[in-house]
């Protein structure tokens, strides 16, 4: 019978994980996130541990470290096969060998390997790596540390037992056995306004007068049944700025970290009047989840809605903000994908009702999670003239061939732009932000107390807008000095957006006085002269760009492209970066001696978000109930239906109407006036459906419309002006 004393998982086998220590320092728009893991064998046989966890996305794991009592022993880059039989040749040994690895299928996800960790003995592992932070619509900066890891749905059975995907173990998120605690340090060249998360923080403690360093950390007590979610926000966020960083002392110059690097970071504010602009041209195609993962409610507390039921109200919200003139088609999918229409239909009346009644009527009942097929059934589909296609992409983000989806939709991205919604605890990172990345969209997500509403509509303004397209960087750099850009070109930027671009700097730049070294972007002039040490930050960044460049040429290259994951390999070895061909090996011997006794195989569980029932779905908001009664042309009929919204009878409502003015006119600034009055809050949501219902008034080319709002103010006890609602 096994001891139950201790840490054990469900299957009452002992934890060797006691817990995770992360510290966080940010620079800017950039981190570094280091990670203890500490671990003890409490068991009479010597341990294997397999901790398989995820990772942001967009990380790049550059240096792993374990101490075993007091040495340390760092971690070298290998080509990946090379690893794991260094790491399986040092078990049979009988020594101590720790193995880091990334998943073939999703760089989000990485298998920890500890190894022969003799009876009683304690061990700890650290593993550091770099990220970008993504910008959220309100200007925030958001670090995640996902803490949940979903099952990855596939639709063939996994063949390859060495696979990081079958190695999951999980638990419930509220009774993972280990404790994590985390602090950050903020450094940014403007002052720090403030520190959000989804998770209890203790008080932020600003480090100067200036407010440009800043401490926060975790309160105690994590539950795991979330991802930790920071935002910063600063002060005058859309300056751009740029990191010189200096190379690496010991690394030959002319290398990619023997030459200084760059980072601009660049996130323009468009004019106001250029942001009216609107256009009523496209192709919206709607792609939703429909795998059985979206009947889970929104979030783990009491009255939430399930994923399914707020995914119908965005849908009818943002059926009714499209434009006329515009074209549709809503995709439902799981293991199958179902169409609304054979082809996407133009915007009327007629297609709007019709698409509605289809998301009434629409469930979480197609299977599981396949992504790949629909989309591939989308790109297939020949783009109508002067109708730019953008795809809004609903999931709660649990596949295995992430790297496949982001493949294709690289491919299709000069002619289908894509957005992204992450739904839920866990989704993945990678693909939902690679989406975003590769299609040249922007990536939401709706995690906790979120409403998916306000951010869908957010990214529904982007994909109205206009973008800046066509973009150049001129290099203004003194004689004698280069610059190679790192990262690809950036296609469009959108109001919203920003952009990081790595470069290296190869030249005599140190010789030079620094006040003449200076580069041009547009507006921005710095000096070439590196900043204090980053501890390669950047370096390490713009390694991770220009590697996961040939990991991508190498894939569509089927791997027959003759020297890409060679130089995929030299490239992480010598920055010491991760990548799908490279892993972190470190062997120790015991004091010398081989560890004796059979080894026995530990895996160590990954928190999971369970599914229990949703409460049942409540009656329909007010705001949704007028949104509904809306026509898809912007207006309003006067009727019972409306009158309830107003909080009036129908007799209530006609009466006060002045007598020139149609009903629907009437109607439509009653809609109007009570938006305005009484759900400001929520304008977000509502904006698109306001401004026609504007344009539409506008065109009946109404006499006594002021009449109207006065009249309108005073039924429904507001004190709206006309030049408020842009009458």
């Amino acid at each position: 019978m096994v001891n139950c004393c201790g840490l054990v998982t469900v299957k009452k086998e002992p934890v060797p994980l006691k817990s995770i220590a992360v510290e966080v320092s940010v620079q800017g728009h950039v981190a570094t996130v280091s990670s203890t893991l500490q671990y003890e064998n409490q068991e009479e046989s010597p341990l294997e541990a397999i901790f398989v966890f995820p990772l942001p996305g967009e990380a790049a794991v550059c240096r792993f470290s374990a101490k075993i009592g007091q040495s340390e022993v760092v971690a070298e880059v290998q080509e990946k096969q090379k690893a794991q039989e260094q790491y399986e040749d040092a078990l049979s040994s009988g020594l101590q060998a720790f193995l880091l690895e990334e998943s073939d299928e999703s760089p989000d996800v990485f298998k920890l390997s500890v190894g022969s960790l003799p009876p009683g003995e304690k061990a700890s592992v650290s593993l550091d790596y770099v990220t970008e932070l993504a910008v959220q619509a309100d200007d925030g900066l958001r670090l995640c540390l996902p803490a949940v890891l979903n099952p990855r749905y596939q639709d063939t059975p996994v063949i390859h037992h060495s696979a990081v995907s079958a190695l999951v173990s999980s638990v419930p998120a509220g009774s993972v056995p280990y404790s994590l605690s985390l602090s950050a340090r903020v450094s940014s060249p403007h002052p720090i306004s403030r520190v959000e998360s989804n998770c209890p923080l203790d008080p932020l403690n600003y480090l100067n007068t200036e407010k440009t360093q800043a401490m926060v950390s975790l309160a105690a007590g994590h539950q795991f049944d979330r991802d930790v979610e920071l935002l910063l926000y600063y002060q005058d966020t859309h300056q751009p700025t740029a990191i010189v960083e200096a190379a690496q002392t010991s690394a030959k110059p002319g290398s990619l970290m023997g030459d200084p690097m760059v980072m601009l970071s660049m996130y323009p504010e468009f004019p106001k009047d250029v942001m009216s602009l609107m256009t009523s041209h496209g192709e919206f195609l709607f792609v939703m989840d429909r795998s059985g993962s979206m009947s889970c409610p929104m979030h783990n507390g009491s009255g939430a809605q399930d994923r399914i039921g707020s995914a119908r109200d965005t849908l009818l919200l943002l059926l009714k903000s499209l434009p006329m003139g515009c074209y549709f088609n809503i995709i439902g999918f799981g293991s199958r994908y179902k169409s609304f229409f054979p082809k996407s239909v133009e915007y009327s009346q007629k297609t709007m009702n019709e698409a509605l009644q289809k998301v009434k009527a629409m469930r979480a009942d197609l299977g599981g999670t396949e992504i790949l097929q629909p989309l591939k059934h989308i790109y297939s589909q020949p783009c109508l003239p002067d109708q730019p296609r953008q795809l809004f992409l609903f999931t709660d983000g649990e596949v295995r061939n992430t790297k496949e989806v982001l493949d294709l939709v690289k491919a299709n991205a000069s002619s289908h732009r894509c957005f992204s919604f992450g739904i839920g605890e866990g989704a993945s990172s990678a693909l939902i932000s690679g989406v975003a990345k590769q299609g040249g969209g922007h990536a939401q997500f709706i995690t906790g107390q979120d409403r998916m509403q306000p951010k869908v509509m957010q990214s529904l303004r982007f994909a109205l807008q206009p973008a800046v397209v066509d973009i150049s960087v001129k290099w203004n750099v003194p004689k004698g000095v280069s610059v190679t850009t790192l990262s690809p070109p950036i296609r469009m930027l959108f109001q919203g957006q920003r952009a990081l671009l790595y470069a290296q700097i190869t030249g005599e730049v140190g010789a030079l006085p620094s006040p003449v070294m200076s580069v041009n972007i547009n507006q921005l002039s710095f000096s070439l002269k590196p900043a204090e040490d980053t501890g390669l930050t950047v370096h390490r960044l713009g390694a991770r760009t220009l590697i996961r460049c040939m990991e991508m040429e190498e894939r569509q290259g089927g791997g027959e492209k003759k020297g890409v994951k060679e130089k995929v390999v030299e490239l992480s070895v010598q920055s010491g970066v991760s990548s799908a061909f490279t892993a972190f090996i470190a062997v120790h011997k015991v004091d010398g001696k081989a560890v004796q006794g059979p080894m026995l195989c530990r895996q160590v569980p990954t928190p999971s978000f369970d599914c229990p029932a949703p409460a049942s779905n409540p009656a329909m908001d007010p705001l949704l109930q007028l949104i509904s009664l809306q026509k898809a042309s912007g207006s309003w009929v006067l009727e019972a239906a409306l009158a309830e919204v107003l909080g009036k009878t129908e007799e209530e409502v006609a009466k006060p109407k002045p007598a020139p003015v149609d009903q629907e006119v009437w109607a439509t600034v009653l809609a109007l006036v009570w938006l305005y009055g009484f759900k400001m809050e929520d304008q977000e949501e509502w904006q698109f459906l306001a401004m026609k219902a504007v344009s539409w008034i506008q065109a009946q080319k109404v006499a006594s419309v002021s009449e109207c709002v006065q009249a309108g103010n005073t039924l429904l006890g507001c004190q709206v002006q006309k030049e408020t609602l842009g009458l």
